[in-house]
C-alpha cells in the first residue's frame, strides 16, 4: 500500500502556519523509502543542487565529477574558463567516462576511447565510419544547466527551472561583506553514511532552540534566546535563514568562543556581533562567523542516512598568518564538539521517528525557521503529488 494517499498530504497543513500553531510534519518523511523517492522526482531532479565551489577548479582543464541525485556528472572549467557540467555517461555504451578529479585536455571513455572535449562535445569515435547516419555533433554528453552563486556551482537536472540566483536575494546583504567568491577554502572533508534522514540535517542545522541547550557551555556565547528572524518568508524564496547574536563581539565556535583568525576586514560592527545559519535546500547549509563561513553539502543515502560534504571558507589573508594551521587544528577541534554532540543527536531523532510513540510536536518560537522549512517543502510536495 501506498504511503503517498490524499489523506497523507492533507496532513501536512498543520505544519505550515505560524510557528505559535503549527506541528512538526508526519514522522513517516523522515524513514519511509517510498518517501525519499518522491522526493527524489519531486524535488532533487527539479531544484538547484550545490555541487562544489567555482575556486576548487580555479583552471581550464581542472575538473571533478560528482554524482547528483543518482546521476554521475563531470564538472570542468573550460578553455574559455567558463564552468560547465554534464553527463559522465558515454554516449556510446553507458561506461562511467572518469572518476576523482584531474586536470585534462579532454576526457577519453576507457571502454572503447571516445574523446570528448571539456565542454562534452563529442571529438572522436574510431571505427565509426562504417555507421550509418552517424554525426559526431549529435553524440555529445548531455549538459545540465549551470549556475554560481556566491562561489558555490550549483546544477539543475531540470532544463525548465527557473533562475536560482533571484531566489536568493533575501540572503544576500547579509554576505555581502564576507565576498564568498573570493574566499579560500583549505579543503573539504566528507563524512559518510551518517545515521538520519536529509531533512533531520537540515533542520537541526537551522535549529535555534537547541544552540546553548545541547550545546552547553561550549556555545553558551551564543545563546538560544538570541535567535532572531529579521527578514519574512517569502514563498518564491529559497533559502532559509536566521540571526544568532552574541553575548560578545567576534564570537567563535571553539573552547575560547572568540573568533581564532583574522575577522573579516569589510564586516559591520552589527555583523561581528552574530552569526547567520542559512538553508539552500534541498542540499546546501552555509553559516557565518566575523572569522570565517561553512558549509555542508547534503546528499540523501537512503531514508536513513546521507553523506555530508564539510568545508570552511576564510578571507585570504587568513591563510598568511604564521600560525594558520596551529589556528585552524584548534578550530577544527572546537567544531568536533560540536559535530559530535550533533550527530548523538540527530542519529536518536531518527531513531525515535521510527517509534509507533514518534509524536507531530509544538514549535518555540525559537524555531521559527523549521515552519518556514516546512512551507517550502510542502509547495513542492503538493505541486508534484501523485493523482491516485
Amino acid at each position: 500500500m501506498t504511503i503517498l494517499t490524499n489523506e497523507f498530504l492533507e496532513s501536512f497543513e498543520i505544519s505550515i502556519s505560524g510557528f505559535d500553531d503549527s506541528q512538526t510534519l508526519p514522522p513517516e518523511i523522515y524513514t519511509s523509502e517510498e518517501f525519499l523517492d518522491f522526493e527524489r522526482r519531486s524535488i532533487f531532479d527539479h531544484e538547484w543542487l550545490c555541487v562544489g565551489l567555482a575556486n576548487s577548479i580555479p583552471n581550464p582543464g581542472d575538473w571533478y565529477t560528482k554524482t547528483v541525485n543518482g546521476e554521475p556528472l563531470i564538472v570542468a572549467r573550460g578553455k574559455d574558463h567558463q564552468i560547465r557540467v554534464f553527463s559522465a555517461v558515454c554516449q556510446h555504451r553507458a561506461m562511467q567516462i572518469c572518476e576523482g578529479s584531474g586536470n585534462n585536455s579532454k576526457f577519453k571513455c576507457p571502454y572503447h576511447h571516445w574523446i570528448y572535449d571539456l565542454d562534452g562535445r563529442l571529438l572522436g569515435a574510431p571505427a565509426m565510419e562504417k555507421t550509418k547516419d552517424f554525426n559526431k555533433s549529435e553524440w555529445g554528453l548531455p549538459d545540465v544547466r549551470v549556475e554560481i552563486w556566491k562561489g558555490f556551482i550549483f546544477v539543475n537536472l531540470d532544463p525548465e527551472a527557473e533562475s536560482l540566483t533571484p531566489t536568493l536575494s533575501r540572503y544576500d546583504s547579509y554576505l555581502e561583506n564576507y565576498k564568498l567568491d573570493e574566499a579560500v577554502c583549505p579543503g573539504t572533508f566528507t563524512l559518510e553514511s551518517l545515521p538520519w534522514n536529509w531533512k533531520i540535517m537540515f533542520e537541526n542545522f537551522n535549529d535555534g532552540y537547541h544552540a546553548n541547550r545541547l550545546h552547553q557551555y561550549v556555545q553558551d556565547f551564543c545563546p538560544s534566546d538570541l535567535s532572531s528572524f529579521p527578514v519574512p518568508w517569502e514563498d518564491s524564496s529559497n533559502v532559509i535563514f536566521r540571526e544568532s547574536g552574541y553575548v560578545h563581539i567576534d564570537g567563535g565556535f571553539n573552547p575560547t568562543h572568540k573568533a581564532l583568525f583574522p575577522v573579516y576586514p569589510e564586516l559591520t560592527e552589527e555583523e561581528r556581533w552574530r552569526s547567520t545559519f542559512a538553508l539552500i535546500p534541498p542540499n546546501l547549509c552555509i553559516g557565518t562567523a566575523p572569522d570565517q563561513a561553512f558549509f555542508f553539502i547534503v546528499n540523501p543515502v537512503t531514508a536513513g542516512t546521507i553523506d555530508v560534504e564539510i568545508g570552511y571558507l576564510f578571507h585570504p589573508t587568513a591563510l598568511e598568518h604564521p600560525l594558520f594551521d596551529e589556528l585552524f587544528e584548534a578550530s577544527d577541534a572546537g567544531v568536533q564538539v560540536f559535530i559530535k554532540q550533533d550527530q548523538d543527536a540527530t542519529t536518536k531523532v531518527q531513531n525515535g521517528l521510527n517509534s509507533r510513540f514518534a509524536p507531530r510536536g509544538k514549535y518555540s518560537w525559537q524555531e521559527e525557521s523549521h515552519v518556514q522549512f516546512n512551507k517550502w517543502l510542502v509547495q513542492r510536495y503538493k505541486k508534484h503529488w501523485p493523482q491516485l
